[in-house]
């Protein structure tokens, strides 16, 4: 008689960056961080993925959204986890992200809007207390495509490393949609048509949004702990096929300085 099997596991894991204290992964996007109500049926989770993995607890420092890909950085023990939050709760670090977005956007900006829990979107109005939020972005390519998807004649595009300053729940995906420049592939901010497109038309059904840089201070006191999860997969491709590749800081574009301490992450994004 015929015995089910379980599905197909997930790949392991990429390891970015391992020492005695801290371990980061490049988290691939569609997967959660920990179990949440975002999805009661989810049965794989970085958190319980990587403890499997490495064979010993594992601490998350920070949060991904679930469509968004890129660098995860977890504890390995306790009091590391806990210094790392502190310095994550006082904005005490610096994390990058690349989003593709509708139009031409600005060469750099600062988007500076207070925000709510969306969680909170039932809640009257009259109590809800936005928090401050802000987000720099740079503008590192354009391209124009001969195609009508809105009512234009063609549709503009553009390649932003962005640098958040506070930490709001889907800040950099509500910022970007406030601004008109909704993230290429968002299915709760973005523009429908546009994502059709981008699927349509090069194969790309996912959020356009990576963590691809973050600097943060060891917790053993040694210096700073810089990881860089160059984009890949599918994000990868299409930024091949736009030839906005050679559009990325050279650290973004191969990798290079993965796990580098100490070191510097050098010039913000611009004011």
């Amino acid at each position: 008689m015929a015995v089910a099997c379980d599905a197909a596991r997930p790949p392991p894991l990429e390891i970015l960056y391992r020492d005695d204290r801290v371990i980061a992964v490049d988290k691939p996007p569609g997967l959660l961080v920990h179990r949440s109500d975002v999805d009661r049926h989810a049965r794989e989770f970085a958190l319980q993925m990587l403890r499997d993995q490495i064979g010993r607890r594992v601490f998350p420092v920070h949060r991904l959204d679930r469509a968004t890909s890129g660098l995860l950085l977890f504890a390995l023990d306790p009091e590391a986890a806990a210094f790392l939050g502190r310095r994550f709760e006082a904005g005490r670090k610096q994390s990058r992200y690349l989003a593709m977005v509708r139009g031409h956007t600005e060469p750099a900006g600062l988007i500076d809007k207070p925000l709510s829990d969306p969680r909170d979107e039932r809640i009257d109005a009259r109590v809800q207390r936005p928090r401050s939020a802000r987000t720099r972005f740079q503008t590192l390519a354009r391209t124009e495509l001969p195609f009508t998807v809105d009512r234009y004649p063609s549709s503009r595009y553009s390649l932003l490393a962005i640098e958040p300053e506070t930490g709001r729940r889907h800040q950099i995906r509500r910022h970007l949609k406030h601004a008109s420049h909704p993230i290429i592939g968002d299915t709760t901010y973005g523009k429908g048509r546009h994502n059709r497109f981008v699927g349509e038309h090069f194969g790309v059904r996912r959020l356009l949004l990576a963590c691809v840089e973050l600097e943060i201070a060891h917790p053993d006191g040694t210096g700073t702990l810089r990881l860089v999860a160059a984009p890949s997969g599918a994000f990868r491709a299409l930024l091949a096929r736009l030839d906005w590749l050679a559009e990325l800081p050279p650290h973004w574009r191969n990798g290079s300085g993965r796990g580098c301490r100490p070191s510097s992450l050098g010039d913000s994004l611009p004011s």
